[in-house]
């Protein structure tokens, strides 16, 4: 498969039309303006046909900023560190 295949998902993302600052904080932003911005990118998310390839990626690089995939950052960190708790088969 061609490297360009494992990318093209990314230019069918609703997050292309999106002002990137929906789906990245600015420095220092805590409380509710971070909930209700990460609220607002997640619910794009949600609606993108994309979802799922993008949530995928972001696990697998371990995307440290942003929301990916309707994951926010603190999200992916729940995940990894439920991950890293379970047994290895």
């Amino acid at each position: 498969m061609p490297v360009a295949d494992l990318w093209e998902w990314q230019f069918r993302g609703l997050c292309r039309t999106t002002n990137p600052e929906t789906f990245f904080h600015p420095e220092g932003e805590r409380g509710p303006s971070r909930r209700w911005r990460d609220q607002r990118a997640v619910a794009i998310c949600e609606a993108c046909p994309v979802i799922r390839e993008c949530r995928e990626h972001a696990l697998r690089v371990r995307e440290p900023y942003g929301v990916w995939g309707g994951m926010t950052e603190e999200e992916r960190e729940q995940y990894y560190a439920a991950e890293a708790r379970r047994p290895s088969a």
